[in-house]
């Protein structure tokens, strides 16, 4: 049989057969599965790398209706990507995807690369994310392995590895390069994401309505509660910040780039300081920041709004000024003075699309 232990016994033949009919019979209708189009598959497993499928699906819809092919991306402006990107997070994410896609564009003539050599060397292209191109785009046999498959596997084969250990990732990689369909490798994959996503779930899976079950050693040994085995995360740190709504006297609102490097770069914010203090000494602290950072004098007046947002590392804690400017600020190529009715076209992050959102209904 195969080289793994793991899989000494195990009925490859019969469990390929059982998830690629079941995958078949009940995908979901995902607009990405409409097209075996090799920059519409990879744009697809970018977006849902850390982002559930719902939120995915009209982002994608959106984003394939600006950016319908390889060559519209590649040379897109930045700001128009970015907003197309608003809300998604991970920003790097599609930054990495452009320089990517201009690089085939370029150097393949379009084409995606369809080895795992080539594609491997895309930035942004990590091993799951080929293994899912070269699998659903160009039928081959390649393995993809993110979470979802890492935790079925791991039920269906007893594997008490950890599966936030890198060397896991590559044990069930080695494992499916033996076990991937030969025939159909792109509804095996699909499949086993597919399986994960709906029946094999992180808490309670359905085994009763499992496909796979006769062939699952965690099921019959009693034990699927318990795996996949993986180590704790640290827990988010929690951050102060005060963030600030500055007007001028004609009722436009200052908005700044951040940095060109680091979380949420280039997008567009509110000003905004971390603060080791709340309340009254917060806004203290806001007046002094902002006053030094845009050599200007400031009126900082009360709070209106707290915004927390969590990221996969960190909160952010955010109480919200109102300001107004005793002195003029001049525009820059990173710092702008806009009206509320074109605030649209900038693409900020989460925490402060909140911003916005408040300030239109109080208006």
């Amino acid at each position: 049989m195969g080289n793994h232990e793991q899989l000494r016994n195990f009925d490859i033949h019969g469990f390929q057969t059982s998830l690629v009919s079941w995958f078949i019979e009940n995908q979901r209708e995902l607009p990405w599965r409409e097209s075996k189009d090799p920059y519409r598959v990879w744009v697809s497993e970018i977006m849902l790398q850390q982002t559930r499928v719902d939120t995915v699906i009209p982002y994608y819809t959106h984003f394939m209706r600006e950016f319908p092919d390889a060559k519209s991306l590649a040379y897109a402006e930045e700001e128009r990507i970015l907003k197309a990107w608003e809300g998604l997070g991970y920003y790097s994410r599609v930054r990495n995807l452009q320089t990517a896609v201009r690089e085939v564009v370029e150097q393949y003539n379009g084409h995606v690369p369809d080895t795992r050599e080539e594609i491997s060397t895309l930035k942004g292209v990590g091993p799951y994310t080929a293994g899912a191109i070269l699998s659903i785009a160009y039928g081959k046999p390649e393995p993809a392995v993110d979470g979802n498959v890492m935790r079925v596997l791991s039920r269906v084969l007893l594997i008490r590895e950890d599966i936030a250990k890198a060397k896991t990732r590559k044990l069930f990689e080695d494992i499916l390069y033996e076990l991937i369909s030969k025939k159909d490798p792109s509804s095996f994959n699909q499949g086993l994401m597919e399986l994960g996503a709906l029946v094999c779930t992180p808490t309670s899976p359905g085994c009763l309505l499992c496909p796979v079950r006769t062939h699952c050693s965690a099921y019959e040994a009693g034990v699927q509660q318990e795996l996949p085995v993986k180590a704790k995360k640290k827990k988010p740190s929690a951050k102060q910040m005060a963030a600030l709504v500055l007007k001028n006297e004609k009722g436009q609102v200052l908005i700044e780039k951040r940095p060109d490097n680091g979380l949420l770069a280039r997008l567009w914010q509110f000003p905004n300081v971390e603060t080791a203090s709340k309340g009254e000494e917060q806004k203290t602290e806001l007046k002094r920041e902002v006053d030094d950072k845009f050599k200007t004098s400031i009126t900082v007046g009360m709070a209106i709004q707290s915004v927390q947002h969590v990221f996969s590392h960190l909160i952010w804690d955010i109480t919200v000024f109102e300001g107004t400017v005793n002195e003029k600020i001049h525009e820059s190529e990173t710092r702008k003075w806009v009206d509320w009715n074109e605030i649209e076209q900038f693409a900020f992050p989460v925490s402060h699309q909140k911003i916005i959102e408040a300030n239109r209904e109080m208006r």
